[in-house]
């Protein structure tokens, strides 16, 4: 009979062992019943003799534990942490219970009770299922706290070793228990749990407690000599007496310099071992001593790892060494003992002191690590081989040191020896000196140089770090590889020494810009001289040097390569403003930015333009000089192109354009205020040229022309400047409409008078500039002006009162301007239903006056007044006004003119008479065609002067879209209209037009353009080149739909297809073709269909065909490998087979799951690569089933012996006949007492099999089988 017990199950169970493996280890022994089967003890008191033969298993067996156990415990609804019933399992539990599953390893199950209390199960092992518990009762449980006081003394037991006893207790209560520290006075232990746990939690600390107020302790004081005597050899005497005793003996160790020897236990069991360590005591102190010296370098021979052979010196004669402390320079040791017996120990100590031998090697320091070996290989094979000799190196000595057993230390010198010899036949090694401040360019970045170096000559190099400052270099190695090498660090030495360091100033603005994004640009120019270091300053330092180091020629030539990038940088940085009329912007930009992005590619500049909401006219082109002009005349060019613009260059000497451009340009600002607009370019600064441009309406450029070379001239003859205050509101009014007064003042008296703009800070600073006699009586007239201003007066006059509306209506508007151009005057009209007449005026006397006089004006235009009205059809009014009445309002601003709109009426009677062939209605249009008979709602009314309405009228009518018919094929309108109308609405707000699709049943071959003359024509050219695009889009079509279907063998297809599409997906890139490949239902599953253009559809077949004859040119052979071995051959996600099919350029199948052939593999290529492929594919198989066989054997040990045997370990592994087994078999059992009949194993009755189709018998004992 055979037994097997696992590791754990022979150490819970040593003591019944010691016993059971007597009879075991004799397979020829059968035990008997009783000692098969002990019989548990009877009932009694402790210690108890019943009179029963004593148990085969021993008084201390302890039950062999179930390795996963389950707990179940309940939870209170009061108790419960989340009470919402309405998610059981949902919820916040399940989630929590998920949480401690995946934390501890547990199995973990809910259930709800009746009364809404939770019963938890948990299942899993031992201490999994107590962490589970903790966790689950902290976590889903209602927490309370207590507090239970003992004494402070006996806290550390509460604790106990290394908190080991406080951990099992919170882990079998359930709770946190926390205690004080040892500097905190008080005595009460905090425990947090259930009340449950909590009251389990102080049960066991109070049983703690109780414990140890039994306990007593004795304090021994003996010498240290006698300790030893005390302990036994391996302290075994010691132990013994605890466990005969029962107390527990704590003896110091010899490192400490204590003689006390503490007793704890019980009050008897101290007592006894008391007495008995006395008794080991007195007898011992009739020893004697005897000293000897033996040198200091042997001492540790004589005491042995962690001291094991003084105790076998201890052990085998009964006399304690004494040793001095290994720190102390005392050579004498003192044996103490039985005089009889000092001989045989003096004996032992001087063998063990004699058992080691030290030997020293010589050998140069440099080869030390030739002689380790790499990784230790060659001291490695000497170490395992002789494992008691030690061996050590010491670095920068020409020594190696050997220490152990005589004849294993001169084993290994003889080896060591050896190797020293090959290697210095062998080796060679060479010292140069290298400046330290070369060393890290010798070793390169990352050690590229130095790693080259130690390749190419294989040899060693040895670079000292920096903290040596030592310069000595050296290099090991092939003697011919030495000198080698040692010649191009040389080399390479005396090239540094060449080198010289360049700086370059650079602008820290353009360093981003050469470095380049991710330092691509700056790379390019390593490579191109990698021999240059290139150094760029911190950005924070704000420095503009560049350094470059490196041989001096090569830091020339990169200089030069570097200045180059930099002149291209600055050539390219030149910058430049051109004023722009802000209406033009937009113009310039281009629909979705085409003009600006057209102008930026072909001019290589960019191009700033300023914000919507910005009232500055200037955009900023920026590139080479000569870029920048050519962008400017192009920007120029729109500008002239949109409007009446005219461009005139006036010479004027450079030395007085700062005197013409004024502080902050006031002077040149207010000729361009004067004259309308216009925009005057100063050259730049230092540049020497005199002509200064001036842009603008033909007009007012004439003007500013003329004022210009006025000022000029001025400036030339006599420059005088007087400034004088106002307030800001008499400003338009010192002005005057149009700038008449102040014009009238600049005549007169030949002076320049300049108002602040409304930047400026001093807003009531008038600035007089010219001849100092002309200045001086401008100013009087001014200060005159301004006098009178101040000066208040009221008056009144008569206006008739069907014209105050006039004056009143859009909240006041013409009283407000006529405030602001009239200094500030209040004119107040009587209220509606005073039937009053007169209109009062308060301010500056000439103001006053002034304003009557405008008041009077605006009434004769009113009486002059006609109205004119003006039939536009409705549909068209939104048109006229123009986004946000832009139109409307630009109208009535230029010719002075009210104009009035009807109301719209959406109502369709009959006002229009639709022709039989006219479109329809679309959007609730009426189509052009219609003939028009005007209503009320399409007259619009235009009041003012006759002359200036009947222009306006001309302006509105004009205004008025015409539509015209674009001929286009009816197969093109849908291309046009584009996908979901995208096309036409595009081109509708591309030419501000209306386009008219006609309905598709119709196929009419035309299409209506409704918009503006100018924008009608540009709208019908961009349909017709639509057209155009289109056709030649319909011609490229056909000549794509060509089609060739080709026949290949369906089982060609997936390698045509390729892994994951790639094959075809390349076919198809490379030739420019659609390649379609039959469906699974089709009925000719070999046809393929290439499409696209003919010479490209005919390559692609050409190429398919090419694969289809390479495939057919391949063989398949199958391959019978073990399914064990299939998953190492296919590795991980299929890495080690992809890696294999590359190599051998084939294709491996291996058999599905579930196959009838689960060993069958599919090799498929060339025929040579093929068999290749096999022999491989076998080789690997042989490989791999060598350890697939060991960790099955190894497996078969490690399981559990099976029911009935046959295995390895279980009962009748001896016999491996395949019969039936033996079974368990044993003496003096119960059923071979007479009349009593052994069971038989073999029968089904006796031991039926569940679930297989044994014929039940009625006479059975285990009655009729029940399927």
């Amino acid at each position: 009979m055979k037994c097997h017990l696992n590791e754990q199950e022979i150490e819970e169970n040593k003591g019944g062992l010691i016993i059971f493996s007597a009879t075991i280890n004799d397979e020829a022994y059968i035990p008997t019943y009783l000692e098969a089967f002990p019989p548990l003890p009877e009932k009694g008191t402790p210690g108890e003799k019943t009179g029963e033969p004593a148990s085969a298993w021993g008084s201390k067996i302890r039950p062999i534990k179930a390795s996963v156990i389950t707990q179940v415990f309940h939870v209170p609804l009061e108790e419960r942490r989340y009470k919402d019933n309405s998610q059981f399992g949902e919820g916040e539990e399940a989630k929590v219970c998920l949480d401690i599953m995946q934390r501890t390893g547990a199995h973990i199950e809910l259930s709800l009770a009746k009364d809404q209390g939770l019963s938890i199960m948990v299942t899993g092992k031992l201490d999994s299922v107590m962490k589970a518990r903790k966790e689950i009762v902290a976590r889903l449980q209602t927490q309370a706290s207590a507090t239970v006081a003992i004494p402070k003394e006996h806290h550390r037991f509460v604790i106990g070793k290394n908190g080991e006893k406080l951990q099992e207790l919170e882990l079998k209560t359930a709770t946190k228990i926390a205690i004080p520290r040892p500097d905190d006075p008080s005595a009460n232990i905090r425990i947090t749990g259930t009340k449950e746990g909590i009251e389990k939690a102080r049960h066991e600390i109070l049983l703690i407690s109780a414990e140890q107020d039994k306990r007593a302790v004795e304090r021994l004081s003996l010498e240290k000599a006698f300790h030893p005597f005390i302990a036994g050899a391996h302290n075994r005497l010691v132990q013994e007496l605890s466990q005969e005793t029962g107390a527990r003996i704590s003896i110091p160790p010899p490192s400490l310099p204590k003689d006390e020897i503490v007793i704890t236990g019980e009050k008897e069991a101290v007592a006894l071992a008391l007495s008995r360590i006395r008794a080991i005591y007195d007898d011992k102190r009739k020893t004697t001593t005897i000293s000897v010296e033996v040198k200091k370098s042997q001492h540790k021979y004589i005491i042995g790892p962690k001291g094991n052979t003084l105790q076998e010196i201890l052990e085998a004669t009964g006399v304690s060494v004494e040793m001095p402390p290994l720190d102390s320079g005392s050579e004498t040791i003192i044996l103490r003992g039985e005089p009889d017996k000092l001989g045989p120990a003096l004996t032992q100590v001087y063998a063990k002191a004699k058992s080691v031998m030290v030997v020293e090697v010589t050998a140069p320091a440099w080869l030390h690590r030739f002689i380790i070996g790499k990784k230790g290989q060659n001291i490695g094979r000497i170490t395992q081989q002789l494992p008691r000799v030690h061996i050590e190196f010491t670095d920068g000595e020409e020594r190696i040191s050997l220490e152990g057993p005589t004849e294993e230390v001169e084993q290994a010198q003889a080896q060591i020896q050896e190797i020293i010899k090959d290697l210095l036949v062998r080796m060679d090694y060479t010292e140069v000196f290298i400046d330290q401040r070369f060393h890290r360019h010798l070793i390169g970045k990352n050690g590229t140089n130095i790693n080259r170096i130690k390749e190419q000559y294989k040899v060693s190099v040895r670079i000292p770090q920096d903290s040596e400052r030592s310069g000595l270099v050296r290099i090991e190695g092939d003697p011919k590889g030495v000198q080698l090498a040692r010649r191009e660090l040389i080399e390479m030495v005396q090239r540094m020494e060449n080198e010289r360091t360049k700086d370059l100033i650079v602008e820290q603005k353009f360093h981003r810009t050469i470095i380049g994004q991710k330092g691509e640009k700056i790379k390019e120019v390593r490579d191109k001289f990698p021999e240059v270091i290139i150094n760029f300053p911190d950005p924070s330092q704000k420095s503009d040097i560049v350094q470059l180091r490196g041989p001096k020629n090569e830091v020339e030539k990169c200089a030069k390569f570097l200045q180059k990038i930099i002149a291209d940088l600055i050539e390219n940085s030149f910058s430049l403003s051109v004023p722009i009329f802000k209406q033009f912007h937009k113009n310039i930009i281009g629909k979705g930015g085409a003009n600006i992005k057209k102008i930026r590619e072909e001019t290589n500049t960019k191009i700033d333009l300023p914000t919507e909401n910005s009232n500055s006219e200037m955009i900023v082109i920026t590139g080479k000089k000569s870029n920048c002009e050519a962008a400017r005349d192009r920007i120029l060019a729109i500008q002239r192109e949109l409007a009446n613009i005219k461009e005139m260059e006036v010479t004027i000497p450079a030395k007085l354009h700062n005197s013409l451009i004024g502080s902050k340009g006031c002077l040149v600002r207010s000729i361009m205020e004067d004259c309308g607009g216009v925009h005057i370019h100063f050259p730049s600064e230092g540049s020497g040229s005199d002509k200064v441009t001036i842009r603008g309406p033909v007009g007012e450029v004439e003007k500013a022309k003329k004022q210009l070379l006025q000022l000029a001239e001025e400036k030339q003859v006599s420059n005088f400047t007087a400034e004088l205050q106002a307030k800001p509101e008499y400003h338009k009014f010192l002005i005057g409409r149009g700038g008449a007064n102040i014009r009238r003042v600049r005549d007169r008296t030949g002076a320049r008078i300049i108002f602040p703009s409304p930047d400026d800070t001093e807003q009531e600073l008038i600035t007089i500039v010219g001849k100092e006699e002309a200045v001086r009586q401008a100013q009087k007239e001014l200060e005159s002006l301004v006098k009178n201003l101040d000066d208040v007066v009221e008056d009144s006059m008569v206006v008739d009162v069907r014209h105050h509306r006039h004056f009143v209506c859009r909240r006041g508007q013409v009283l407000r301007e006529l405030a602001e151009e009239y200094g500030g005057v209040a004119v107040s009209f009587p209220r509606t239903g005073a039937n009053s007449q007169k209109v009062t005026l308060k301010g500056a006397k000439d103001c006053v006056e002034a304003a009557k006089k405008r008041i009077q004006e605006i009434i004769e235009d009113l009486e002059s007044q006609v109205s004119v009205e003006v039939a536009i059809p409705q549909r068209y009014h939104r048109a006229v006004m123009g986004p946000k009445g832009c139109r409307i309002q630009h109208i009535t601003r230029e010719h002075e003119v009210q104009i009035k709109f009807p109301e719209r009426d959406d109502s369709k009677p009959g006002s229009y008479i639709i022709c039989q062939e006219a479109p329809p209605q679309e959007n609730g249009e009426v189509s052009p065609e219609a003939e028009f008979v005007p209503r009320k709602c399409d007259i619009i009314t235009i009041s003012g002067r006759a002359e200036k309405c009947e222009v306006a009228k001309a302006a509105l009518l004009a205004l008025v879209p015409i539509t015209e018919d674009v001929k286009v094929s009816y197969e093109l309108h849908r291309y046009i209209i584009g996908q979901k109308g995208s096309g036409i609405r595009k081109m509708m707000e591309e030419y501000e037009v209306n386009i008219w699709v006609p309905q598709p049943e119709r196929q009419l071959d035309v299409i209506k353009v409704t918009g503006l003359v100018a924008n009608v024509e540009r709208a019908k050219q961009g349909l017709l080149d639509r057209v155009k695009e289109l056709q030649a889009e319909q011609e490229d079509r056909a000549l794509r739909s060509f089609k060739v279907t080709m026949s290949v063998d369906p089982k060609f297809h997936p390698k045509i297809i390729g892994r994951k599409g790639a094959v075809i997906s390349q076919i198809r890139k490379d030739h420019d073709v659609s390649i379609q490949f039959p469906d699974k239902g089709d009925e000719q599953q070999d046809l393929i269909v290439i499409s696209g253009y003919e010479r490209n559809v005919e390559e692609a077949r050409q190429s398919i065909q090419q694969l289809v004859a390479e495939l057919q040119e391949m063989v398949s052979q199958d391959v019978h490998l073990d399914p064990r071995t299939h998953a190492r051959i296919i590795g991980a996600r299929g890495k080690a087979i992809r890696k294999l099919m590359e190599e051998f350029k084939v294709d491996i199948r291996f058999p599905q799951p579930g196959s009838d052939e689960p060993d069958k593999v599919t090799v498929t290529g060339l025929p040579e690569t093929v068999d290749n492929a096999i022999d491989h594919l076998l080789n690997l198989e042989e490989e791999y089933m060598l350890s697939v066989t060991e960790t099955e054997t190894l497996a078969a040990y490690m399981k559990p012996p099976s029911r009935y045997g046959g295995g390895p370990g279980g009962v009748g592994g001896a016999d491996d006949s395949g019969g039936p087994a033996k079974g368990f078999v044993v003496r003096d059992a119960p059923w071979n007492a007479a009349g009593n009949k052994a069971p038989d194993m073999s029968s089904a009755e006796d031991f039926p099999t569940f679930g297989t189709g044994v014929a039940p018998k009625q006479t059975s004992a285990w009655g009729p089988k029940k399927f």
